[in-house]
């Protein structure tokens, strides 16, 4: 099979040994996958795949099954799925547990489908099981624009829950609340202070937003520089989950005002989760999320679609921040 190898951050597409399923796995056939900013961090050497997951970057796809392992009865040769992957997307051929597939949604694409395994099992992962969001509760969407920030803005709108977003730019602010956020911050707008990452920038206008009550929830994939301003507009018993870490790995906190607010700072990543843990995960979101694409009331939100021999463009694109949504590549 052909496949994405990295050669000094150079990406290529090349033969390489196709894998096969062990029990309890299945092997796609993969006809799209997308890219993710874990697949960024992966090519710069900062995120290596996590014990026995394939070298191969790729956390998801969508084609056909093409061989089952032992054991595995709920699923059969050329059924339409996509799936959560540990690694291992940008390729002709991947393995992994059958409980990490999900069926393709009615009447949508394979570039369609894989557009959403990692964005919405991360948005559904942290916000409602991490953060445990009650009904009501608001949320503070950092990265409002980004394909997790997507999902989450559906899911949100969905469950009655208001969000507020912040955004590099005043189009994917008007395309965010478009898609159901209640208000947001450009952080470029020429009307805030130049001082993106200060409590009068963002926070402030979260908590003109609030009456001054500050957030239930926050997903936050920033980090380091966001965080005084995350702590600024919290509302007490609020939850902070961090999912990444694009402003910086350090921060100082006040712990006085942890304890004053009584606030919960969680640390989250996806894909180095176990695989029961993960099978968990989707069987939570075929039950609960799956079929609101079935009702369209949720859609995969696609910036563009390009064929995997020009991974490098995608990666350029994505890494530009001007992206809307996922980049998602074709494979022939």
């Amino acid at each position: 099979m052909k496949a994405i190898q990295i050669d000094d951050q150079k990406l290529s597409w090349t033969e390489t040994t196709a894998p096969q399923p062990g029990p309890g796995e299945v092997a796609i056939r993969i006809r799209a996958t997308a890219i993710n900013r874990a697949d960024l961090a992966q090519r710069a050497g900062v995120y290596p795949p996590p014990p026995g997951a394939s070298e191969i970057l790729g956390l998801e796809c969508a084609g056909e099954i093409q061989q089952l392992g032992e054991g595995v009865t709920n699923w059969k040769i050329g059924d339409p799925v996509c799936a959560l992957l540990s690694g291992g997307g940008y390729a002709e051929t991947v393995v992994c547990p059958a409980g990490h597939l999900l069926p393709i949604p009615a009447g949508f694409s394979f570039e369609q489908a894989a557009a959403l395994p990692e964005v919405f099992a991360t948005a559904w992962l942290n916000i409602f099981q991490e953060a445990a969001l009650q009904p009501g509760e608001s949320v503070l969407l950092h990265a409002g624009a980004s394909g997790v920030g997507t999902a989450a803005i559906q899911l949100c709108h969905h469950f009655g829950n208001p969000c507020f977003v912040t955004v590099g730019s005043q189009q994917k602010l008007d395309y965010c609340i478009e898609l159901g956020a209640d208000a947001g911050f450009d952080r470029n707008s020429s009307d805030h202070t130049t001082d993106h990452t200060s409590e009068s920038s963002f926070a402030s206008a979260v908590k003109t937003w609030r009456n001054g009550k500050g957030v239930d929830v926050i997903l936050d994939p920033v980090g380091g520089n966001y965080l005084a301003g995350n702590m600024s507009c919290m509302a007490v018993n609020a939850r902070l989950v961090l999912i990444g870490l694009m402003g910086g790995a350090s921060a100082d906190i006040s712990l006085g005002l942890l304890m004053v607010k009584r606030f919960r700072l969680i640390g989250s990543t996806l894909r180095s989760r176990t695989d029961l843990q993960k099978t968990q995960l989707i069987q939570s979101l075929r039950e609960q999320v799956w079929p609101l694409f079935d009702s369209g009331e949720l859609k995969p939100i696609i910036h563009k679609t390009m064929p995997i021999t020009e991974a490098e463009q995608g990666f350029a694109l994505v890494d530009s921040n001007q992206t809307i949504g996922k980049v998602v590549l074709t494979i022939p």
